[in-house]
């Protein structure tokens, strides 16, 4: 059983945790940080391999509970039996869900990619559209995967991707305190210029698989460890 002088440690090591993300974030603090990030990232890129807006579409839709590695290993198959919207709108479902399954929720996943597919001959002559009201109007496209085209296939800044590492960094580095992706999004949209909306989303992503790892962060290092607050991570 805990003693009440263990108890008093837990709590003054839980307040060190807290009260260190508790100054609201600046432009300064963000300029900082994407400073930090830029040095050691200067080629991120995005990590789905894809060849176009089409497939990156696609790749972005399969991303969703699945790793980019996991989806790069199943994206030249598809593409080589559906290679634009046109063929992909009219693939069996049943076929599709074989094509795709290894990335998980493969049914859900395989319904929004035709039923995307269709939208797309139907309402755009087969290509991507390039803004975002069009694009979250699409079967399971939502202000992610919308960012995502719209950043790397066609260099439009139209917000900020937030993905899980996004969200994890973000708190741990006290540029937010939100939870919810879109409210990460509207903070950091307010804290970064528009020339880092696509690139800064990029470069957290490699260095949250590099460095700022979820359970084991390696802070020593890290070249932000100076200027994070290390929000969530205890103190020893």
């Amino acid at each position: 059983m805990a003693t009440k002088s263990t108890h008093g440690k837990v709590a003054s090591a839980t307040r060190k945790v807290r009260d260190r993300g508790a100054k609201k974030a600046t432009p300064e603090n963000a300029a900082a940080v994407a400073r930090g990030l830029a040095q050691e990232y200067g080629d991120a890129e995005c990590a789905l391999v894809h060849r176009n807006a089409f497939e990156l579409l696609i790749a972005t839709i399969l991303s969703a509970q699945c790793t980019d590695q996991r989806v790069n290993l199943v994206t030249p198959a598809l593409f080589k039996l559906w290679p634009t919207a046109e063929a992909m709108a009219k693939a069996k479902t049943t076929e599709l869900e074989k094509a795709i399954q290894s990335t998980g929720f493969f049914r859900n996943k395989a319904k929004n990619i035709v039923g995307c597919c269709q939208k797309l001959v139907e309402q755009h002559g087969g290509q991507v559209p390039q803004t975002l009201v069009a694009l979250v109007k699409l079967p399971g496209i939502g202000r992610k995967t919308a960012n995502v085209v719209l950043g790397t296939a066609f260099g439009i800044p139209s917000g900020v991707v937030v993905d899980t590492h996004v969200t994890r960094l973000c708190n741990r580095l006290g540029l937010t305190k939100q939870t919810n992706a879109v409210k990460i999004e509207q903070d950091l949209i307010k804290l970064l210029p528009q020339e880092e909306w696509i690139i800064f989303s990029h470069r957290l992503i490699h260095h949250g698989r590099r460095i700022c790892k979820a359970r084991k962060p390696l802070c020593g290092v890290c070249m932000l460890s100076a200027l994070c607050p290390k929000v969530g991570i205890e103190e020893k």
